[in-house]
């Protein structure tokens, strides 16, 4: 992923079996997507390879950065292009030992340009700030503003990415604060006209 004009960065909702690879398949292309975060849990490590397996194929062949959630070992063990880490997820120094220099490393800074810098100066590739807005998708314990992008897109040179029940209808807002990418989850994956019609619609806004 690289730092030019504000893109597009999937998440997937938790249940990915069944018809999703079709619908990922429809998603990725409708428009230009930078990258797909899989996110699963509580399902053991040989379940979420064979379920990343096709996804990966998909975003393969779409030239779409396929992020794994959480996990360091998965990531390694599907040669996934990188990894995004919660705070409690590990380090991202000891990620990049394992998953080498061309890994993707992202981390979840929440409301905090403290926690940001941090993962900064330990190596990250980006930086996560959210949630944004309200949301469904996971429960909400920080909420973050959009004075946070501005200062960290004025002074900051690594990417930074919005999330946090972002729709087409208030995606503007974070995308004029200084997002570089906008990750989405349900508002794509449960738009009433289906996924690549969410796609059409975010990059309408990223155009």
């Amino acid at each position: 992923m690289t730092n030019i004009a504000c893109q597009l960065y999937l998440i997937s909702p938790l249940e990915v079996g069944g018809n999703f690879p079709a619908s990922l398949e429809a998603a990725l292309s409708a428009g230009p997507v930078a990258a797909f975060q899989f996110r699963v849990k509580e399902i053991d490590q040989h379940e979420a390879a064979r379920l990343a397996a096709p996804l990966q194929e998909i975003c393969a062949r779409h030239d779409v950065a396929f992020i794994v959630n959480d996990s360091v070992s998965l990531a390694k063990r599907i040669k996934a292009d990188g990894v995004h880490l919660g705070q409690d997820d590990g380090d991202p120094r000891e990620a990049r030992e394992i998953l080498g220099r061309d890994a993707q490393i992202g981390v979840t800074c929440h409301d905090s340009r403290h926690l940001a810098m941090e993962a900064a100066e330990a190596g990250a590739d980006y930086v996560a700030f959210g949630a944004f807005f309200p949301t469904t998708t996971k429960e909400v314990k920080h909420q973050a503003d959009l004075e946070t992008l501005e200062m960290w897109s004025q002074f900051t040179e690594v990417p930074c990415v919005a999330i946090g029940g972002i729709t087409p209808d208030n995606a503007k807002m974070v995308i004029d604060a200084g997002a570089d990418f906008i990750a989405v989850s349900g508002a794509v994956w449960n738009h009433p006209e289906g996924p690549a019609a969410a796609v059409k619609a975010f990059n309408a806004l990223l155009a």
